[in-house]
């Protein structure tokens, strides 16, 4: 944890969805002892029993209000669908001053929505996106040391309070994660790249499997670099669902750069242009070497 977090007190935080991110900043929290109690909310009871029992939150209810009424920092960490009929009810029922965020993997519609729905409240909302997850979800999946030395990027815009903007800060430093400032629409073409175009090539890899003869042969058989591929496949459908239509314009752009990119390939194996080939691949483990390099083990 960040050897000031002793030092950060965020009173009563409300988590909206208590899975794996939710439960996991709950967790985060708790561990670090900078919150007075911990309110989560989610449509389902029995979600928000299991949060309870493993000690994420404090409280927990399905009634929005109840569980925001009383918050200093309020977090949105439902699906990106979710987010407008939440930032829509907590017009209503935020209290004035409360600092609002969200976990949202795209950041330029949820800005939109926020500030459309908050009116003069906008400038306590601070947009943050977690850069960390894993293909489980739900509360039994949340664990305190998730964010650790992982990014966690906020978009602020003009309007954004510094001192909201601090408090989120704080907030995510205090769970060991690291800070990056990003203009919200260089997010969401960065994102696109590195995080919903692995999402589509997983899911398309499922998708061609699928459609083989033999299933259940090659699913007997496939192991290393298949099920390494193809791990993210396993993450919430409903999720990926909303980030692929939120972030429609860079996804498609992405889908058809790929596109050319597998034609490349294609034509260098139709040639048998085997020096091409082996300089394609050359290139290719260069570039995945310098990233694997960079990376520490969380």
């Amino acid at each position: 944890m960040n050897d000031s977090a002793k030092s950060v007190s965020l009173g009563n935080v409300a988590i909206l969805g208590v899975g794996l991110i939710g439960g996991s900043l709950a967790a985060g929290l708790k561990k670090a002892g900078c919150v007075d109690r911990v309110w989560g909310f989610g449509r389902s009871q029995a979600n928000l029993d299991k949060a309870i029992d493993l000690g994420l939150v404090d409280y927990a209810s399905t009634a929005l209000e109840t569980v925001v009424k009383d918050a200093d920092v309020i977090v949105i960490a439902s699906p990106v669908g979710a987010i407008d009929g939440l930032l829509a009810q907590l017009k209503w029922h935020a209290p004035a001053r409360a600092v609002i965020s969200d976990v949202g993997s795209t950041k330029t519609s949820v800005i939109q929505s926020a500030r459309s729905a908050l009116g003069e409240q906008f400038p306590y909302f601070v947009p943050a996106h977690p850069i960390a997850g894993s293909e489980k979800s739900g509360p039994s999946a949340a664990h305190p040391e998730l964010f650790v030395d992982h990014w966690t990027v906020l978009t602020p815009v003009d309007e954004t309070d510094p001192e909201a903007l601090k408090q989120v800060a704080d907030m995510w430093t205090t769970v060991g994660a690291r800070l990056k400032t990003m203009h919200p629409e260089a997010h969401d073409r960065s994102l696109g790249m590195i995080s919903h175009l692995p999402h589509v090539t997983a899911y398309a890899l499922m998708a061609q499997l699928a459609r083989q003869d033999g299933l259940d042969d090659l699913l007997d058989m496939a192991a290393g670099g298949f099920l390494d591929i193809t791990r993210i496949a396993s993450s919430d459908p409903v999720m990926w669902r909303d980030i692929f239509l939120d972030n429609e314009r860079e996804v498609l752009s992405l889908i058809e750069g790929q596109k050319k990119i597998l034609s490349d390939l294609q034509s260098l194996i139709s040639a048998k242009d085997s020096a091409g080939l082996e300089a394609w691949f050359i290139k290719a483990k260069r570039l995945r070497d310098r990233l694997a390099g960079g990376k520490a083990t969380p």
